[in-house]
């Protein structure tokens, strides 16, 4: 089954939604549930945070900006796990990084309701993948959201397992 397309004001409606979830879900859990690592290497909740705060900057509202500004420029990738390292946002107090997320999501929610259907079709030139149009980065860019959302909620599970006792055994896990 083929899906129609998101047009910006959708994306932008799907962007206001992840603050939502973010907003409702996290600032409940105690201190040491935001900066609880699940696994060697693996980010904590602030952590995935702070790469959303980033991909916001460099991977869509960023590489949208630039496509918007140039015709078919190249764009650049990014080292993911050296930023994070870079940012030290498990250290980092949870209302400033919501803060900050909550100020650049406004931003971009404004830059994505003021596309226009031309615009949807521009790109640019990834040295990884290709070519990417905007709208190819508005669609990924809700799917990337749910993903890391996913990814904090799992920490949030991992977080409380081994306090559940004997009703670990509902979960068949």
């Amino acid at each position: 089954m083929i899906t129609e397309p998101l047009n910006p004001a959708l994306a932008a409606g799907l962007h206001r939604t992840a603050i939502a979830i973010v907003r409702a879900e996290f600032p409940a859990l105690p201190k040491p549930a935001l900066a609880w690592h699940p696994a060697r290497r693996a980010w904590c909740v602030k952590e995935v945070l702070g790469h959303l705060i980033e991909t916001e900057r460099r991977g869509f509202a960023g590489r949208i900006r630039i496509i918007l500004a140039s015709d078919r420029p190249l764009l650049e990738s990014w080292e993911q796990d050296a930023v994070a390292r870079a940012r030290d946002d498990c250290a980092r107090d949870w209302g400033h990084l919501f803060d900050e997320f909550v100020e650049l999501r406004a931003e971009s929610v404004a830059l994505v309701t003021g596309l226009q259907p031309e615009d949807l079709e521009r790109g640019g030139e990834h040295p990884k993948v290709g070519f990417l149009c905007v709208a190819d980065l508005l669609h990924e860019w809700v799917h990337h959201d749910r993903n890391h959302i996913r990814q904090m909620l799992a920490n949030v599970q991992a977080f409380v397992w081994p306090h559940m006792g004997n009703a670990q055994r509902f979960s068949g896990e």
